[in-house]
């Protein structure tokens, strides 16, 4: 289990924390939700409204949330509408009682449509801008979309956890297994790029000018398509509409590569295995069986075994072609 403390994570730590920094809190903290890291608002004397991310312990190391921060400043340079962090005295990482944190503007907005063919197009548009810069340059601290890390070592962190019911260990691991052996398979990535990572619709807002991103913290090395996919939604014909409009915009500014479409099951894969590996993972954190009381329960591996098995169909199927198949 990875180790990690937010135990002496205090309010007057925080505080103190944000103010070594040289900006002088005038508010109260108002927690937001994030579950990997503790993340709050915060007004300054002046009133401007800020959001400090102290980061979870042993997660990264400081060179690799560094390099976050910087991939951060690149593309703020090319006028993307990414919420860089604050640089205070040319530092944009701070340590306070052993907690690394950062500092950001606080930028509002409503949640990205992504049923909305308009929206979806513009998005396509700002992926291509941000994989044109991305493409520039590689990641030399941040690790990559691995099979090895979110398929096999994530297999690894489920069964040691030992969450999963002896009723229900057999048929699950047996489908886990399959569903492995087929993804890790499939997963051959060619021409990898920084990404974002984690490009939901959660951390994307939506304003009168257009998108923004907030959030980096799981910005890695792989292959566009991962940036794209989780864009998708609905039947196979709907994911085929919303992907032609993605792709419309996005080759505005940067080519895509048809051939990385096969592997949006296998990336799929990964993010449901690593997810629940994610939840055994952190479960000794008190925040986790207060948010997720519906993990750790019968019914909860019952329903991932059913998942297994339709994940299992999907990788089976033809992947999405912009030609007829």
């Amino acid at each position: 289990m990875a180790a990690f403390d937010f135990s002496s994570l205090s309010p007057d730590l925080i505080l103190d924390g944000i103010e070594s920094t040289g900006l002088m809190v005038d508010s109260s903290l108002l927690a937001l939700n994030s579950y990997e890291n503790r993340v709050y608002q915060f007004h300054d004397m002046d009133k401007n409204k800020y959001v400090t991310k102290f980061y979870r312990p042993q997660r990264w190391t400081p060179a690799q949330i560094r390099e976050e921060h910087a991939f951060a400043f690149e593309l703020a340079e090319h006028e993307l509408p990414l919420v860089a962090p604050l640089k205070i005295d040319n530092e944009s990482l701070f340590t306070h009682q052993g907690y690394y944190f950062a500092i950001f503007p606080c930028r509002g907005g409503r949640i990205f449509e992504v049923d909305n063919l308009d929206q979806l197009e513009w998005m396509g548009r700002f992926l291509g801008r941000i994989h044109a810069v991305a493409a520039q340059r590689q990641f030399t601290e941040r690790p990559s979309f691995s099979s090895e890390e979110m398929l096999q070592q994530a297999q690894q962190i489920i069964a040691k956890s030992q969450f999963v019911p002896k009723s229900l260990s057999l048929p699950f691991f047996t489908i886990l297994e399959q569903v492995i052996a087929i993804a890790s398979q499939q997963y051959q990535p060619d021409g990898e790029i920084r990404l974002h990572g984690d490009c939901h619709a959660g951390n994307i807002l939506w304003t009168p000018a257009g998108p923004h991103f907030v959030d980096l913290d799981d910005c890695r090395t792989g292959p566009a398509i991962q940036d794209i996919w989780m864009m998708l939604s609905g039947d196979r014909q709907q994911q085929l509409m919303q992907l032609e409009t993605i792709l419309t915009g996005y080759e505005e500014f940067y080519r895509f590569d048809s051939n990385q479409l096969p592997l949006i099951e296998s990336l799929r894969t990964m993010r449901v295995v690593n997810y629940m590996a994610w939840l055994c993972k952190r479960w000794q954190d008190p925040a986790f069986p207060h948010n997720f009381p519906w993990f750790n329960t019968e019914k909860y591996w019952e329903q991932q075994i059913l998942t297994l098995k339709e994940q299992v169909s999907a990788l089976q199927q033809p992947p999405l072609s912009l030609v007829p198949y």
